[in-house]
């Protein structure tokens, strides 16, 4: 048992809604949307700001075979450029280019309307101020896990 009076089933409700938020505001995409796999590696290659596709596999626990497959698709889109490691020429580097930064932002603002609408249309001015005093206490919890 852990500390705390609750704290099992405070624990077990927040994974419980997060999921269910999270599952739902995915399914706010841009057109054009790109595939689970492809905004992944997009999202990596930004987190990282260069990269190489072994890296990416690892990360994502594919075959480099499957992380190839991904990338050319990408670099097809001009999603993602390559670009020969001026350190080690036979590496190549993976960066995102601005339409690949673009594809990114219009996921995120997708969601975040989505979640707007919702906060506007069914929540109160006192549930909002209850969401967003809790919002850096859910920040926090994510960041200590």
């Amino acid at each position: 048992m852990h500390e705390g009076s609750g704290a099992d089933e405070l624990a077990a409700a927040l994974l419980t809604s997060i999921r269910l938020l999270v599952s739902d505001a995915r399914k706010a995409r841009p057109h054009g949307g790109l595939t689970q796999s492809e905004m992944a590696a997009l999202i990596d290659i930004r987190r990282a700001a260069e990269t190489t596709s072994g890296a990416l596999a690892r990360k994502a626990g594919v075959s480099a075979q499957a992380m190839g497959a991904t990338i050319a698709a990408l670099e097809a889109r001009g999603l993602i450029e390559r670009e020969k490691d001026a350190d080690d020429g036979r590496r190549i580097l993976l960066r995102l280019t601005d339409a690949g930064s673009e594809v990114i932002d219009a996921r995120r603002d997708a969601r975040v309307n989505a979640i707007v609408r919702v906060l506007t249309e069914d929540f109160s001015a006192a549930d909002r101020a209850t969401l967003s005093a809790a919002a850096p206490l859910l920040q926090r919890l994510a960041e200590s896990l």
